[in-house]
């Protein structure tokens, strides 16, 4: 058996390997364009895999390998925890990009509490195999301020502004910080993915990993974007996306991205609560010039820069077209009545 692991912004790792009839790893032979010193302490490193279950977690292949790894020796552009990727992905029990065909949805303007729910919808049909691994790009139909799922309300809003612009505020399922968005100001997608394709990596990483496409996809239209830990895409004029994951009880992931295509930034600090603290954290002296928006990067339409981020993944990866099934539009109706929509779901943390 044979796994690759091409680590960001290092090596490519390479595992060859057979099970035995007990379901033990055995020949395990590490490879790549890594750098090592010594190099006698390949050897080592093969030999710390021999003779562990098939079964073994990444965790525990990782810190096998990092027992072996002696005061002195040097891993150059790679680590422990990326042969563990390798050897998993040799298995079978990870996969990449390439062993997956996309869906991809480009759906029309809908509102807040229904792309909320829709979220929830097309992370669920993946679960449960009705749908493949999932792209989606939508529109706001209305302007809105979309809390974190841990975040309190009233400390992230000041709701009598948003009362006055008309912003609505919904939660996400997911963790991170609010956003605020509007009609064609904002590029949001989603991603959904099984858990064997960021099998082995921490939350962070699989951040970086996830996010790797769409900072191509930037800089091939001239935008210096660059990952910025934990979940933000920016460039060094200021944050151009942020990102926000959950994790279903089978592993699955909702991975999605919320981009500043334009932004009325007046508006944007009076609706948003943020604090001083948070700014400084940022080494920036005003919330305004935290956001650097991609329409002033490369002066392209909102529709002209989707294209060219779905062109990218296209040239990437398989991708083929879907679009929303009625089944699904139905149950995600019901989500808003019964979760999204409500003042119990978005007030939770008041």
């Amino acid at each position: 058996m044979h796994g690759t692991y091409k680590v960001p912004n290092g090596k490519l790792v390479g595992v060859d390997l057979e099970v035995d009839a007990g379901g033990k790893l055995s020949g395990v032979s590490i490879s790549g364009d890594f750098f090592l010193e010594p190099a006698q302490a390949l050897g080592r490193l093969n030999q710390a895999l021999e003779g562990l279950p098939a079964t073994t977690p990444p965790d525990a292949l990782a810190k096998r390998v990092e027992g072996a790894v002696l005061p002195g020796d040097q891993l150059i552009g790679f680590g422990p925890r990326d042969i563990a990727i390798a050897v998993r992905r040799a298995l079978g029990k990870a996969t990449t990009w390439a062993d997956h065909t996309f869906e991809l949805i480009e759906d029309g303007p809908r509102e807040p509490a229904m792309e909320m729910a829709l979220d929830q919808v097309y992370a669920e049909a993946l679960a449960s195999g009705r749908r493949g691994p999932t792209l989606r790009f939508w529109q706001w139909a209305s302007s809105a301020v979309v809390l974190g799922s841990f975040q309190s309300l009233s400390r992230e809003v000041d709701l009598d502004a948003a009362r006055l612009y008309g912003v609505t505020v919904v939660r996400r399922v997911s963790g991170g910080g609010a956003m605020f968005v509007e009609p064609g100001n904002t590029i949001t997608y989603s991603l959904v993915v099984p858990g064997s394709l960021v099998d082995g990596l921490s939350f962070q990483e699989s951040y970086r990993f996830l996010d790797a496409w769409t900072v191509r996809a930037l800089r091939s239209l001239g935008v210096r974007a660059e990952y910025q830990p934990i979940n933000d895409i920016a460039s060094p004029q200021g944050k151009i996306a942020g990102a926000a994951q959950k994790r279903l009880a089978d592993g699955t992931v909702l991975h999605h991205v919320t981009m500043a295509y334009d932004i009325d930034a007046e508006k944007m600090v009076q609706v948003l609560r943020i604090g001083q603290e948070k700014l400084a954290g940022k080494g920036t002296p005003s919330a305004q010039k935290r956001v650097d928006p991609v329409r002033r990067q490369t002066g392209l339409t909102r529709d002209e820069v989707v294209a060219a981020f779905i062109e990218r993944f296209g040239s990437d990866y398989r991708l083929e077209r879907s679009a929303p099934r009625p089944g699904e539009l139905a149950k995600a109706e019901d989500l808003v009545k019964t979760k999204f929509g409500t003042r119990e779901w978005t007030a939770r943390l008041p």
